[in-house]
């Protein structure tokens, strides 16, 4: 990730609507920026907001929710600037109760359609981007577009292929899109911009689950490169979900 940019106009804090705040840490990605932004999530949401209803994080920032009936956006702004200046957030460590995912995935035939294509911005031989996909351990960076959709990142900066510039009408369930070294993984078949360089059988949405969602911020993903034919028989059984794994980190 780049360095961050920060400046005098960081951490700022604005209204979202009638009901919202959002605290946001830079204009641009960085890794400090982001540990940031999932390391004041947690503050957040376990802190006494008055009337606090959600608290999400983004790749830069935090969205935060308030009851309207309990507490106005100007009381949040003043709690949120307390909370704000008791550390520095950049110097954060990640949050603790994170999970090391292993995923498998395939690239095998349609599992992939766009991963030569892919390669070829990347300006990598399939070996290498193989390694690379197979060794990079991925931080989940923030939620976003659909329940429990991942963005995960950074990969190396060979990676840092555009998105397309027209959209895919729909990818599969567990599509793996790359684009701008990030990744994210479809719960649902959906339209994206991103190129499908990959396939799992994960399930990272449960809506009858205790957790609805199988990732957090701040966990981290290792993809585990497999044949289709074995990516077909986790995704058979029932109980493995997509052959995913976590183990708990310190």
């Amino acid at each position: 990730m780049s360095q961050p940019s920060y400046t005098s106009t960081f951490p700022r804090i604005a209204s979202v609507g009638v009901a919202g705040a959002l605290v946001t840490f830079s204009d641009s990605l960085s890794e400090p920026v982001n540990r940031s932004a999932i390391a004041f999530q947690r503050a957040v949401e376990t802190s006494n907001i008055m009337g606090l209803m959600e608290a999400s994080n983004t790749l830069t920032s935090v969205f935060v929710g308030f009851d309207v009936t309990e507490t106005d956006f100007a009381t949040v702004q003043v709690e949120l600037e307390t909370l704000l200046g008791r550390q520095d957030w950049t110097s954060q460590p990640q949050p603790d109760g994170r999970k090391r995912w292993t995923i498998p995935m395939t690239i095998d035939g349609d599992a992939g359609p766009q991963w030569e294509e892919a390669c070829a911005l990347a300006n990598l031989s399939d070996a290498q981007a193989r390694e690379m996909i197979a060794t990079t351990e991925l931080r989940v960076l923030t939620l976003g577009f659909a329940p429990g959709q991942p963005y995960l990142g950074e990969l190396p900066p060979d990676w840092n292929i555009p998105r397309q510039t027209a959209l895919t009408g729909a990818v599969p369930a567990g599509a793996v899109v790359a684009a701008i070294r990030q990744i994210t993984v479809f719960h649902s078949p959906a339209p994206t911009g991103w190129r499908q360089i990959g396939l799992t059988a994960v399930r990272l949405f449960q809506p009858n689950a205790p957790e609805p969602f199988s990732l957090r911020a701040g966990d981290t993903v290792i993809f585990d490169l497999v044949p289709r034919d074995q990516l077909e028989a986790m995704r058979a059984d029932p109980n493995s979900n997509g052959g995913a794994r976590a183990v708990s980190t310190p």
